[in-house]
């Protein structure tokens, strides 16, 4: 092989395991969110109110000048009223966002002060803007810190025709003045309508963006990732967006677990809203627990029922009697200690948690030391429920599967099958209701604040959840941005 063929392999080579690698690093989404066109359809409305509201505040210029024998001065230029109700809000595939206005109108007022040779008038106009198309694509990417983000606006603007009304005296004289005066100011709305929307997106609309969180505490041990992946996908139907739905342990920021978990799929557009989740979004909760070292118990005292601890009194009576007779009336305690993450697995039929502790027997003398009597692995599997109230998804668990046997000998695990009953019991007594007290709290999903799911269905697919809802708005557009902009 000569020198040019051998350099041309090692080249291809590298090339294709560059190619790999790029393929093999890049990361699968723990969450997904799709937006559909049924959920436009609701914000449409808010946006057009939100873009009336921000025209509205459009402000205009002085006007002065000389045309013929009429000087004129024009003031207090204010938009009284805008129908914008000829708009719609679709999808752009591979952009963002559309907000387009046709043949609409607005109405203005302002007030003249005209001189005609020696006749002064002063009063106040109404004008008429009609025709008005205003065409407006937001550009939406993810930024830096994974935020979802408008990047940039195109708007066109123009207004077709314009009319003002004369009133007073010299009304009629004053009818040739106002083509010329309403093309100045027809000239001049042309100008400010699409700043006002630049700004409107740009500032007001991304201050609210960034409100929705990305990274954010859950509690005092652990956090959650919901920085996006990549950039929003957008189709005509749809507006899709990969988060890394991960949470981490507060205290090791850099321990995180990797994600092997099959990728959640969002195939239907029949709601407003979907969520997605994957088995690694709720592995990553466990394993953060886990790391912060919460999934440890000690029952004990007023923690044992009377009957769990005479059992073990009899259970372990020849043991203690070998060891030592004079423990024979110290308190016991149960030590519960899981060994290993939590495992979730989710399949069509639902969802479940596998949950290995380890359990020790142990008797406390009063003014010494702790003494084991017995060591046990208890393997448990648990139903989990998944549920959605507004922004916060729950999980509610019941104890499905219950077993334990000894870490020492055979022998040992056959005389503690008398104890797996009332250790189930004590679980589902004890424990289960703690774990729930916990979970109820829910976590947060990352919408807006006034934006909650209502109508919920949950869907239990191989691998993932997917859970379907409509919207529903505690507060309109604008008080979802006037109380997080200071802009």
């Amino acid at each position: 092989m000569s020198l040019s063929s051998m350099s041309s392999c090692l080249l291809l080579l590298l090339l294709v395991s560059l190619v790999s690698s790029m393929f093999a690093a890049a990361e699968p989404a723990g969450c997904k969110i799709r937006i559909t066109d049924r959920g436009l359809d609701m914000l449409k409305l808010e946006t057009q109110k939100f873009v009336e509201e921000e025209l509205s505040n459009i402000t205009m210029p002085e006007m002065k000048g000389r045309e013929g024998r009429f000087q004129y001065t024009i003031t207090d230029v204010k938009i009284t009223e805008l129908n914008l109700t000829h708009s719609d809000l679709r999808f752009v595939p591979e952009v963002g966002l559309l907000f387009d206005v046709q043949n609409s109108s607005i109405t203005l007022s302002f007030h003249r002060q005209i001189l005609y040779w020696f006749f002064y008038d002063t009063g106040n106009i109404n004008a008429s803007a009609e025709g008005v198309n205003i065409n407006t694509v937001l550009n939406l990417i993810r930024d830096d810190q994974g935020r979802l983000k408008i990047n940039n606006i195109t708007c066109d603007a123009k207004i077709n025709k314009m009319r003002a009304k004369f009133s007073g005296t010299l009304g009629r004289v004053y009818d040739f003045l106002a083509s010329f005066l309403t093309t100045g100011m027809r000239f001049i709305l042309n100008q400010k309508i699409c700043p006002a929307l630049d700004h409107a997106a740009l500032v007001h609309v991304n201050s609210m963006l960034e409100t929705i969180p990305v990274k954010t505490d859950v509690d005092q041990f652990i956090g959650i990732d919901y920085s996006l992946i990549d950039d929003p996908v957008v189709t005509s139907r749809s507006l899709d967006m990969n988060f890394r739905g991960m949470f981490f342990d507060l205290s090791h920021h850099g321990d995180t677990l990797v994600n092997s978990a099959v990728e959640p799929v969002i195939s239907s557009y029949d709601r407003m809203v979907y969520l997605a989740l994957s088995e690694f979004f709720f592995d990553s909760a466990m394993f953060s627990y886990y790391r912060a070292g919460i999934f440890q118990m000690n029952i004990i005292n007023e923690k044992m029922s009377k009957d769990l601890e005479m059992l073990l009194r009899t259970t372990y009576f020849g043991t203690i009697m070998m060891m030592n007779p004079a423990l024979v009336d110290a308190p016991f305690s149960l030590q519960l200690d899981v060994n290993a993450p939590p495992k979730t697995h989710i399949k069509t039929s639902g969802a479940t948690v596998d949950v290995t502790a380890v359990v020790k027997v142990m008797v406390l003398p009063p003014g010494q030391a702790a003494v084991q009597l017995s060591s046990m692995t208890m393997q448990t599997k648990f139903n989990a429920k998944v549920s959605m109230k507004g922004k916060r998804l729950a999980v509610h668990a019941d104890l499905r599967r219950f077993k334990i046997f000894s870490n020492q000998s055979a022998l040992e695990s056959l005389a503690l099958i008398p104890l797996q009953a009332p250790l189930k019991t004590m679980l589902q007594m004890s424990v289960v209701p703690l774990i729930n007290n916990w979970t109820k709290r829910g976590v947060q999903i990352p919408l807006a604040d006034g934006m909650d799911f209502i109508e919920e269905v949950v869907e239990y697919h191989n691998g993932f959840i997917v859970i379907g809802a409509n919207l529903h708005f505690s507060k309109g557009l604008r008080e979802m941005i006037s109380g997080n902009s200071t802009v």
